[in-house]
C-alpha cells in the first residue's frame, strides 16, 4: 500500500510532526491505511500554531480582568416579575408554534465515567423502566412537537468515537417514535493530543492517532461543515436550542427562556442555576471587563468564589449548565472562514503507544489537549441574556458513577420532581421519614411535560402503591 508523498512528508516536518512519517513507514496493512486517514484529516497549520502557543510557549488563554456578578433575570418573586415571566413564555410559545426553533442535543460523550460501555446517551438511567437518556430526550421532543404543532428538527451532535453506535441506537429503537428525516446527526471535529513537553502528536495505537473532540465550541464548526446551518435556514429555523444528553430533566425549548432571548434581541443566551456552595465544580456566568462570560471554576480564586452579596448569598451565583439559545446568523458569522473562538489548553493523562509500539499507561498527566468552548462566543454577541431557572426542575446531570451528579442523585431529583407533579394533581405520594418519595417514579414526557399537563391527562383514581412508571398509554 502506498504511503505518504513527498509534499505530505514536508508538511509534517514543517509542522514539527516528522515522527508521524516514520510511524506510517513502520505500519502495514489496515494499520497503515487508518493512520494515513487520520494524518490526512489533520489541519497541520492549526496544530503547529496550537503547539507553538500552548506547549512550547505555555501560553494561557486570557480570562479577562475584573470579574463581577452577572446581569441576569432571576427567578420571579414579585407579581410584576411573574407577569413578565408569563409574557415572555407567551412570546416563546408563539415562536415555537411558528416553527422557527431547531434543537441541538450534545451527545458526543462516552459512558466510561459511569462504568458504561457506549455512548452516554444509551445509559439506562430510568429507575423503573431502565429508560435511556436518548429515549427520554426523544420522547420530550415528540411531546413538544405535539404541543406546538411544529417540526422542531433535532440535530444530534456525536463524536467520531460514538457516531456509529449513536446512529445505531436511534435506528434500532425506530428513532424513539420520531420521524427519521427529522433527526439529523452531526459529527464533532477532533484535534490530536500532543506530548506536553515536545508537542509531538501521540498515537492511540500503531494505526491510530490519539484524537479527541475539539470541545463544545466545535459544535458551531460542525454545524457549518455538515450543512446543518444551511439546512436550518432552509427550514425557516432562525434559532437553535442546545442541551446536554446527560441532563435528563432539562426543560427543552423552555418558552420563557425563548421569550427573554427574543426580547433582548440576543445573539446568544444562557440558562443558569444558583450554585449550591462556593466549591461546586461548575463554571459561573459573570461579567468580565464589562462583558458576559463564563469563568471556569478552576479559574476562580477561593476568595472570589466565596464572595457574598449584600443579601448574604453568593455574589457569583450563576452556575453554567451549558444550555443555550443561539441565533443561526450569529453561528454563521462566528464560523465564516474558520472558527473564531479561542482555544484552551487542557493537561491530561493520555494512554498511547511509543515508537516501538509498546503501550504506555501514564500515572501522571503527560499530554495537552486543545478545545474550544461554546460559551466563549458570548464575548462576541451583540446582546445576550442570562436566565435563572430552578435547579430542581432543570438540572440534575449524570456525570459520575457515584457521589454528586450521579445516577443516584438524578434518581432522587426525578422522584422529587415527579412526586410534586402527582401531588399537585391530587395523587397521594408516600414519603419516608426524611420526606423523600418512598417509591421510584417515572413520568413519560409523552404523557405530560409539566404538572399542569399531568393533572389534565392523568386518569381519575390513579394511585401510587409501589415503583411506578406512567406513560402515554396509562
Amino acid at each position: 500500500m502506498s504511503g505518504l508523498g513527498d509534499d505530505e512528508r514536508r508538511a509534517l516536518a514543517d509542522a514539527g510532526q516528522a515522527h508521524l512519517a516514520d510511524r506510517v513507514d513502520a505500519a502495514s496493512g489496515e494499520d497503515r491505511a487508518t493512520l494515513l486517514r487520520d494524518i490526512r484529516g489533520l489541519d497541520l497549520p492549526l496544530v503547529a500554531d496550537l503547539v507553538r502557543r500552548f506547549v512550547l510557549a505555555r501560553e494561557e488563554t486570557p480570562h479577562g480582568g475584573e470579574i463581577q456578578p452577572p446581569e441576569a433575570i432571576a427567578l420571579p418573586g414579585s407579581p410584576e416579575e411573574r407577569d413578565a415571566e408569563a409574557a415572555a413564555a407567551a412570546r416563546g410559545e408563539e415562536f415555537l408554534r411558528a416553527g422557527r426553533l431547531a434543537l441541538v442535543l450534545l451527545a458526543g460523550g462516552q459512558g466510561s465515567r459511569l462504568g458504561f460501555d457506549g455512548p452516554k446517551g444509551r445509559y439506562p438511567y430510568g429507575p423503573v423502566t431502565g429508560l435511556t437518556l436518548f429515549a427520554q430526550h426523544a420522547h420530550r421532543v415528540q411531546a413538544l412537537r405535539r404541543r406546538y404543532g411544529a417540526a422542531l428538527p433535532l440535530y444530534v451532535l456525536t463524536s467520531p468515537a460514538n457516531d456509529d453506535d449513536t446512529r445505531r441506537a436511534f435506528a434500532e429503537a425506530g428513532h424513539f417514535g420520531l420521524d427519521p428525516d427529522s433527526v439529523r446527526f452531526v459529527v464533532q471535529g477532533t484535534l490530536p493530543a500532543v506530548d506536553m513537553t515536545t508537542g509531538r502528536i501521540l498515537l492511540d495505537d500503531v494505526g491510530r492517532l490519539a484524537l479527541s473532540p475539539d470541545g463544545h465550541g466545535g459544535l458551531l464548526m460542525a454545524l457549518r461543515r455538515s450543512g446543518a446551518l444551511e439546512r436550518m435556514r432552509a427550514d425557516g429555523n432562525t434559532t437553535f436550542f442546545t442541551f446536554q444528553v446527560d441532563n435528563p430533566i432539562i426543560r427543552v425549548a423552555n418558552p420563557a427562556f425563548i421569550g427573554h432571548h427574543l426580547e433582548a434581541d440576543a445573539d446568544m443566551s444562557n440558562l443558569a442555576v444558583r450554585k449550591h456552595d462556593p466549591a461546586e465544580r461548575v463554571g459561573v456566568i459573570a461579567r468580565v471587563d464589562g462583558r458576559t462570560a463564563v469563568v471556569e471554576y478552576s479559574d476562580l480564586s477561593d476568595e472570589l468564589a466565596a464572595l457574598r452579596a449584600g443579601d448574604g448569598r453568593l455574589a457569583l451565583w450563576a452556575g453554567n449548565i451549558a444550555t443555550h439559545l443561539v441565533e443561526v446568523a450569529f453561528a454563521d458569522r462566528l464560523t465564516e472562514g474558520g472558527l473564531h473562538l479561542p482555544f484552551h489548553r487542557a493537561v491530561k493523562r493520555v494512554p498511547h503507544v511509543d515508537a516501538a509500539g509498546r503501550r504506555v499507561e501514564p500515572d501522571e498527566p503527560n499530554a495537552v489537549k486543545f478545545e474550544t468552548f461554546i460559551f466563549d462566543a458570548l464575548g462576541q454577541a451583540r446582546h445576550s441574556v442570562t436566565v435563572e431557572v430552578p435547579r430542581e426542575v432543570d438540572f440534575s446531570p449524570i456525570k459520575n458513577a457515584d457521589g454528586s451528579d450521579s445516577p443516584e442523585t438524578a434518581r432522587r431529583d426525578l422522584n422529587r420532581l415527579y412526586a410534586s407533579w402527582l401531588e399537585a394533581a391530587g395523587v397521594a405520594v408516600a414519603r419516608d421519614a426524611d420526606g423523600e418519595p418512598l417509591h421510584d417514579l417515572e413520568i413519560d414526557p409523552r404523557l405530560a411535560l409539566d404538572a399542569d399537563e399531568l393533572a389534565a391527562r392523568l386518569p381519575p383514581g390513579t394511585t401510587i402503591t409501589g415503583p411506578t412508571a406512567l406513560g402515554p398509554g396509562d
